[in-house]
C-alpha cells in the first residue's frame, strides 16, 4: 500500500463524508440552479495548457461525465444554469501557477461536451479572473453577477461542481456561504455539492520534487480534503443526485 493510499485511509477513517443525508433529490417544487466552476479546457482537455493534465485522468473525466449530464438535465427542464469559467490577460499573471486560461486561447472555453449549453436560453456565463468565483462575479459598480442570477432566477438551492475541488469550488462555494450567511443572495438557502461532479488535479510528490517551487497535489487527498472543507464551512456535500 503506498503512502497516498494510506494518507487517503486515514483521511476516510478520521474526517469521514458519509453521513445520512448523501442524496439529493431534485424535483420541479424546488427552485434550483446549476453551478459549473472552470469545466474549462485549460484545466480539464488533455495537453491543453499548463495545467491540463497530461494525460487522461479518471476524475477529471469522471467529473466532465457527470457535470455534462446535470447540465443536460438542467437543459431539460428549464431549469437555470451558471458557469464561471477562468479567464486571464497575458498581462496579469496569477501567483503561484503559471500562465493559464488566457483570454483567446482556446482555454477558457467550455470542454467540448458541454459547449451545446452556449445556445441554451437559461445559460449564464461569467468569465472571471480569480480564483474566487464569487468574487469575480463581482462588477466594477458593485453589482455581482451570480447573485444577481440567484435573484433573477428565485434560486433557492445551487446544486456546485467543477474543477479544482480543493481551489476553485472550494473558494466559491466557502465565499458563497458567507455571503449567503449575512443576507448578499437572496433568497439562496443551501449550497449542495456533488462529490462525482467535483475533481482537482493530480501532481506526485516524485514528480513535484522536480519543479521549482511547485508544492506536492495528490489528486485523491486532496479531492476529499477539498469536500470535507467544503462540508466544514456549511455545504451539504452529496454523493448522488437524482430528478423526481
Amino acid at each position: 500500500m503506498g503512502s497516498v493510499t494510506r494518507a487517503l485511509d486515514a483521511l476516510q477513517a478520521d474526517v469521514p463524508l458519509e453521513g445520512d443525508d448523501d442524496e439529493l433529490v431534485l424535483s420541479s417544487s424546488g427552485a434550483v440552479g446549476l453551478v459549473l466552476v472552470d469545466i474549462v479546457n485549460g484545466f480539464c482537455t488533455v495537453g491543453a495548457g499548463n495545467l491540463a493534465p497530461t494525460e487522461p485522468n479518471k476524475q477529471i473525466a469522471t467529473m466532465v461525465e457527470e457535470a455534462t449530464t446535470l447540465a443536460k438535465k438542467f437543459a431539460n427542464r428549464n431549469w437555470p444554469i451558471f458557469a464561471l469559467l477562468d479567464t486571464h490577460h497575458p498581462d496579469k499573471p496569477e501567483h503561484p501557477y503559471p500562465p493559464h486560461c488566457i483570454i483567446g486561447s482556446g482555454e477558457e472555453k467550455l470542454v467540448p461536451a458541454l459547449e451545446w449549453l452556449e445556445e441554451n436560453p437559461n445559460f449564464t456565463a461569467r468569465q472571471k479572473d480569480c480564483i474566487n468565483g464569487f468574487i469575480g462575479s463581482i462588477e466594477k459598480d458593485g453589482s455581482n453577477v451570480f447573485s444577481d442570477w440567484v435573484k433573477k432566477n428565485g434560486v433557492k438551492v445551487i446544486l456546485v461542481v467543477g474543477i479544482c475541488t480543493d481551489i476553485c469550488v472550494l473558494d466559491f462555494v466557502s465565499a458563497t456561504l458567507s455571503a449567503r450567511n449575512i443576507g448578499l443572495v437572496q433568497p439562496l438557502e443551501d449550497v449542495v455539492v456533488y462529490s462525482r461532479g467535483c475533481a482537482t488535479y493530480d501532481l506526485p510528490v516524485h514528480i513535484a520534487r522536480n519543479i521549482k517551487g511547485a508544492l506536492a497535489h495528490p489528486q485523491d487527498v486532496l479531492h476529499h480534503m477539498g469536500l470535507y472543507m467544503a462540508k466544514s464551512r456549511g455545504a451539504r456535500v452529496v454523493h448522488k443526485v437524482s430528478f423526481r
